[in-house]
């Protein structure tokens, strides 16, 4: 009688069952792997360069992975982009929290996703590296990964009363992490731009948005005090 063996498991369902049962984090059914936003974290969402300046002036975050170009089946886009992870909730708030530090539609690069959205699921860590999943085709890899036991929810930028001391040996309340996001976002923005313009004369300053764009749009970004 031929001996039946069973089947391989797949390395899909080892890393849906590593976010459920070791991060407690929600995901999709189906295949390709997606985290659920808005029940355990949201997400801030900005391009890849400028998320990049935010970590090097954050050493502190939580969570960040990297969303490859064109690889998100939940949004489209052609610029690899950062998420950083921020407490359930800080989707809802990031549009006021922009209107507060008077950045408005100058930072139009930078979103969040919450409750409805999801991202790719990065492949576990299985050591001190990064990890980018199985292969080239993998959408999402991490940057900072998670740490289980430890990456609850009062772990991550959020506001209300005691935020502000996340600064201190731990993530940055989520104002002060928005503020920088908008900087940078921006700052990346004018920066490609710039470099778009080849016939740009030799001497201008293509990063003075500290005058002329703030002045042209009509505000001066509250965010650049903090």
């Amino acid at each position: 009688m031929a001996r039946v063996l069973p089947r391989p498991r797949s390395p899909l369902a080892a890393v849906r069952r590593w976010y459920e049962e070791e991060m407690g984090w929600p995901t999709t059914g189906g295949e390709p792997v997606e985290l659920l936003a808005g029940l355990r974290f949201d997400l801030l969402e900005m391009p890849a360069d400028a998320g990049y300046a935010v970590l090097r002036r954050l050493p502190c975050t939580g969570p960040v992975a990297l969303l490859r170009t064109g690889r998100d089946g939940n949004r489209p886009g052609n610029r690899p982009k950062l998420l950083i992870f921020i407490a359930a909730g800080g989707a809802e708030e990031l549009p006021g929290i922009l209107e507060w530090l008077e950045w408005g539609a100058l930072a139009p690069d930078l979103t969040a996703r919450g409750t409805g959205d999801r991202m790719p699921a990065p492949a576990f860590p299985t050591g001190p590296a990064p990890s980018y999943g199985f292969g080239v085709r993998e959408a999402a890899g991490w940057v900072r990964p998670p740490r289980p036991g430890y990456e609850a929810e009062n772990s991550l930028p959020t506001t209300g009363p005691g935020a502000g001391i996340r600064d201190v040996g731990g993530a940055p309340d989520l104002v002060r992490l928005v503020s920088a996001a908008a900087t940078e976002c921006h700052r990346a923005r004018l920066l490609r731009a710039g470099n778009a313009q080849t016939d740009r004369a030799r001497g201008d300053q293509p990063l003075a948005f500290s005058n002329a764009s703030r002045m042209s749009a009509g505000t001066r970004p509250r965010s650049l005090t903090l």
